[in-house]
């Protein structure tokens, strides 16, 4: 139910942007400016480091089009059936993150760099493939004025924090490759902005302080346990 009722407002953010093209771009030129202001490293310099190789390029294409859905439903699933205790809360968190960057997405569209012209950035997903997106003006599926934020390395982000939190063994900390490795990715193909992830990461710290994780019950026979060596 909570997917079904987060993927219709997808679909109405969709709908909602079909009439707002104009603002989607003026709004990204206004992020590109302010990039440039606050001295962001410009997205250009990430897509051309992989513009270098034809291979790392595809890579990191099919890396946006096929490790976004799937690595996150694996997550969930996993979570679900070898960490009930802390699946509650990941649910809590994925739904508070979606749901808060889906209002983002009606109250602010937002053209991806790979539309905007001053930005001198290649579509990488239709010059070298997989793509993922058609034109904007058919696209019935996805939202494309939907960059602000940015829900590719939101989810990353989840999943990352989820198995640090959720595991203990000493390279859970690793995980945390995952949501850099999303950015680099979704920055290098120009599907996103620096401020995309910035926004997203700001979001998530403040649903991760709103929705805390709940310690582990202990069993009735483990406090049992607990008051007979106190006894003792």
């Amino acid at each position: 139910m909570l997917i079904a009722v987060l993927f219709g407002v997808y679909k109405l953010g969709r709908l909602a942007a079909s009439g707002r093209v104009g603002e989607a771009f003026s709004n990204a030129r206004g992020v590109w400016d302010l990039e440039r202001r606050l001295r962001l490293p410009n997205e250009a310099v990430v897509q051309h480091a992989l513009l270098h190789s034809r291979v790392l390029v595809h890579a990191a294409d099919s890396y946006y089009a096929y490790v976004h859905f799937p690595a996150t439903a694996a997550f969930l699933i996993w979570i679900y059936l070898r960490r009930p205790a802390h699946y509650r809360w990941v649910r809590r968190v994925v739904v508070a993150l979606t749901a808060g960057g889906l209002v983002l997405h009606l109250l602010v569209p937002l053209a991806p760099p790979r539309m905007l012209a001053v930005t001198g950035l290649v579509d990488t997903g239709a010059k070298y493939g997989p793509a993922v997106y058609g034109a904007p003006q058919t696209d019935t599926v996805s939202n494309q004025y939907a960059a602000m934020p940015s829900l590719h390395i939101g989810w990353a982000a989840v999943v990352a924090v989820g198995l640090v939190v959720a595991t203990r063994t000493r390279w859970r900390w690793l995980w945390l490759a995952h949501p850099a490795l999303t950015t680099a990715v979704v920055v290098g193909t120009a599907n996103h902005y620096w401020l995309d992830g910035a926004v997203v990461a700001v979001l998530l710290a403040t649903v991760l302080a709103v929705v805390r994780p709940r310690p582990a019950r202990r069993s009735r026979s483990g406090r049992g346990a607990s008051r007979s060596r106190r006894a003792r």
